[in-house]
C-alpha cells in the first residue's frame, strides 16, 4: 500500500476545505487527480486514501474513478498522447495519424512504451473540430497534425524535449498536469504565459472588429469579479430594490407611491358572492356547487303557501300600518260603492 506524502495530505485537506462540510464528497474529483499526481494513476491505494479522507467506501470511489477516462487505472507514461479518431478528424486523417504512431511506438490503445515515456490512446472527440486532425499531449493541443508531424512530436518527447503546443501553455508531465487539474496553479515561471490562441478561435473577434460590432457599454478594462464579490453585489442590489417604495404613474405623468385602489364592490355584492348557494335553487350537478345539508324536512306545500301569505299580509307598509289592514279597507270601500 502506498504511503502518500505529507504534501499530498496537506493538499487533500485544502481541497476538502473548499466545499461545505455537509457536501465534502464533492471534493472526490479533484482528490482523484491529486492521488494521480503522486502515483501517475489512480491505484487501489489511491482509491482507499480518497475513501478514508471523505468518509466514503471504496466502491463509491471506484465507481467514479472508473467512469471518467481522465482517471487512469494502471501506470501511465510521462506523456499521454491522445489522437482524435472521431468523425471530423477521421475524415481529415486522424485514424492514419493514430495508426502511424501505434506502429512506430509498438503500442496500442491505452498502452505505454517500454521506456515509460509515452502512453498512446485514441480519443472519441477532443472538441476542436475546426483544428482537425488534432492530438493532445497531456491535454494540450497540437492542431492540424499529419503522420509526420505527430512522429516528430513523440520523438522529441522521448528524447527529453518538450515541444511547444499549437495552443495552450508550455508542456508538463502528466503528474504535473494532474496537480493543476486538482486545482493548484502551475508554479513554473512563465509557463502559463507561453503559447497562444488559434486563428479559428479568434475568427469571430476579427469579424467583430472588422465590422465594428461590440457589446453596448462593454468596458474591456472592467475587472472580473470573483463569485463572492458578484454575490455580494447582487445582494446589495436586491436589498436596495426592496427598500424602494413601489411607484405608480399618475394621470399627469408623475410618479407617486403605489396605493392599492379601493374595492368598488358594495358590501351587499361582496356578501352575495361569498354566500353559500340556496338549497332550493342550487343545481346539485353544477361543478363546484355545494348544497348545504338541511336536517329539517321540507314543509308541505299548502303550509308553505299559507305561511308566505301570512307574512305578506302582515308586512309593514310605508306608513307603519300593516299592509293587510289597508288592503281590507280598500276592499270594503269598493263593496259599499257597488251597493
Amino acid at each position: 500500500m502506498t504511503t502518500f506524502t505529507e504534501q499530498t495530505r496537506e493538499r487533500a485537506r485544502e481541497i476538502i476545505a473548499r466545499y461545505p462540510a455537509d457536501r465534502s464528497r464533492s471534493a472526490l474529483l479533484p482528490l482523484l487527480h491529486l492521488v494521480q499526481s503522486e502515483e501517475g494513476y489512480v491505484s487501489p491505494s489511491g482509491v482507499e486514501f480518497c475513501a478514508d479522507v471523505l468518509g466514503l467506501n471504496k466502491a463509491q470511489v471506484g465507481a467514479v474513478a472508473t467512469f471518467y477516462t481522465m482517471y487512469k487505472r494502471r501506470p501511465t507514461g510521462d506523456y499521454l498522447v491522445s489522437v482524435c479518431t472521431n468523425t471530423m478528424c477521421n475524415v481529415l486523417g486522424g485514424q492514419e495519424v493514430y495508426d502511424t504512431l501505434a506502429e512506430h511506438l509498438g503500442v496500442g490503445h491505452d498502452e505505454t512504451t517500454a521506456d515509460g515515456k509515452v502512453t498512446l490512446e485514441h480519443a472519441e472527440c477532443l472538441a476542436a473540430c475546426d483544428y482537425g486532425p488534432v492530438m493532445t499531449v497531456n491535454y494540450d493541443f497540437f492542431d492540424g497534425v499529419d503522420p509526420a508531424a505527430a512522429l516528430g512530436v513523440v520523438e522529441e518527447l522521448r528524447s527529453g524535449g518538450r515541444p511547444m503546443p499549437t495552443r495552450g501553455a508550455r508542456l508538463c508531465t502528466l503528474k504535473e498536469m494532474a496537480v493543476q487539474l486538482a486545482g493548484f496553479a502551475d508554479e513554473r515561471e512563465g509557463a502559463v504565459a507561453d503559447g497562444g490562441p488559434g486563428e479559428p478561435t479568434l475568427r469571430g473577434l476579427r469579424l467583430a472588429e472588422q465590422h465594428g460590432i461590440s457589446v453596448p457599454g462593454y468596458d474591456p478594462n472592467t475587472p472580473i469579479r470573483s463569485k463572492a464579490e458578484a454575490d455580494a453585489a447582487a445582494a446589495r442590489a436586491k436589498a436596495a430594490e426592496q427598500a424602494k417604495p413601489a411607484l405608480a404613474t399618475t394621470a399627469n405623468g408623475s410618479t407617486a407611491p403605489d396605493v392599492k385602489a379601493p374595492d368598488a364592490k358594495s358590501p351587499e355584492v361582496r356578501a352575495a358572492e361569498t354566500r353559500q348557494p340556496d338549497a332550493r335553487t342550487a343545481v346539485p350537478d353544477a361543478p363546484g356547487t355545494q348544497v348545504p345539508a338541511d336536517p329539517t324536512p321540507p314543509a308541505p306545500r299548502d303550509a308553505r303557501e299559507a305561511e308566505a301569505a301570512g307574512i305578506a299580509a302582515n308586512a309593514p307598509a310605508g306608513d307603519g300600518k300593516p299592509a293587510g289592514d289597508e288592503a281590507g279597507a280598500q276592499e270594503r270601500s269598493l263593496k259599499e260603492a257597488q251597493k
